[in-house]
């Protein structure tokens, strides 16, 4: 809690135990290991935790400083829910003989890595009925994956394992990546929802309802919106996915379909007459080189490592929320860098000057090129 009420405020053990023993007569004895110590330490200490309860009741109170199940039943006083998890999906094909049918739910996988300890990811056939080889000896067959997540969002190429046996298959392989998995809703995902709606109210298709919508389907991280763009009566939204990036146009048709199907009609959430246009924020590669100082001990691969990971995170606050990636931020994460005693030459896409950026447009991390 940023301040706390007088009444918890230095609410320490012994300080609770002071006061008792103040209030006992002067001749009486008070001492550490006399009967009245004894007696009122326990109490003391049960007093003290019972203070710090009362804290930690506070804390689950505020939406700024509440967490998990606590930050759902806020959000839910406002009609917000958690976005669950969703699983990735895609397709498969099947080698074998032909005429081979695969029973339903046939489940594969890609192969467990042991060298970045990444196990194996599991994906089962969807569908209501069993799939047959055709004369050539292949099927490609619609799959998601076991388990919700992006776990689920694997590469081209990836699945390799027939995890149920069917006698006559041969082979199995994922010639497209797999897509649309997103982890449960984060915290600080859910804050942010909940704030933008109670500290910016929709009023019958304004700027700020686009924004809500927008960000009520599962995987939108943000949204942007551009009013009449094209003439009166007209709306461009520009989405980001949940991890702050260009989204899939599975999400972008997502949030296209649950506003505005239809130009017009009012058939989605935006007003009759609108003519609404979804589309996915541009990314913006913000490259950056820079020659290091290592501290001793230190490698140029972990400076790099930890320089990459806040860079990314910096750029993450900056979406949707800021106009200008500022060369003074990035030069602020080189300073504090835990592997650096110094560096020169930073450039940041091409120069030493900030980097602005659009409407619809998001920064992310590009190359990063530093040496030592």
């Amino acid at each position: 809690m940023a301040e706390l009420p007088d009444y918890l405020a230095e609410q320490t053990e012994e300080a609770i135990l002071q006061r008792m023993l103040g209030r006992i007569p002067a001749d009486v004895d008070r001492s550490e290991g006399s009967y009245i110590w004894d007696a009122l330490a326990p109490v003391a200490y049960e007093l003290f935790r019972s203070s710090e309860q009362a804290k930690e009741v506070l804390r689950r109170g505020f939406a700024s400083t509440t967490f998990g199940p606590y930050l759902d039943l806020r959000c839910e006083e406002h009609g917000i829910a958690r976005r669950p998890a969703t699983k990735a999906t895609g397709s498969v094909k099947f080698l074998g003989a032909a005429g081979t049918i695969l029973p339903m739910r046939t489940r594969v996988a890609t192969a467990a890595d042991p060298v970045t300890n990444s196990p194996s990811v599991e994906f089962e056939i969807t569908g209501s009925e069993p799939v047959t080889l055709d004369a050539q000896g292949q099927a490609v067959v619609k799959v998601e994956a076991v388990d919700p997540g992006t776990i689920g969002n694997v590469p081209a190429g990836a699945i390799v394992i027939l995890v149920t046996p069917v006698p006559g298959i041969t082979g199995v392989s994922n010639e497209v990546g797999l897509s649309g998995g997103v982890n449960v809703e984060s915290d600080e995902s859910l804050l942010e929802r909940y704030l933008l709606k109670v500290r910016s109210p929709g009023t019958s298709g304004n700027k700020a309802d686009y924004v809500q919508w927008a960000m009520q389907v599962e995987g939108v991280g943000g949204a942007q919106v551009q009013p009449l763009w094209n003439g009166p009566g007209t709306v461009k939204l520009f989405v980001l996915g949940s991890d702050k990036r260009a989204p899939s146009q599975t999400i972008v048709k997502a949030v296209q379909d649950y506003i505005a199907p239809n130009a017009g009609t009012g058939e989605g959430k935006a007003p009759i007459g609108a003519s609404v246009t979804v589309e996915a924020a541009t990314e913006v590669p913000i490259n950056v080189s820079a020659r290091l100082t290592l501290k001793a001990g230190a490698t140029l691969e972990q400076a790099a490592l930890s320089f990459q990971s806040e860079l990314e995170e910096y750029l993450k606050k900056l979406a949707f929320t800021d106009s200008v990636v500022r060369y003074s931020q990035v030069t602020g994460l080189l300073l504090d860098n835990p592997y650096l005693l110094d560096f020169d030459s930073l450039v940041m896409n091409g120069g030493s000057i900030n980097v602005p950026i659009q409407l619809g447009q998001v920064a992310v991390k590009g190359t990063v090129n530093v040496n030592g």
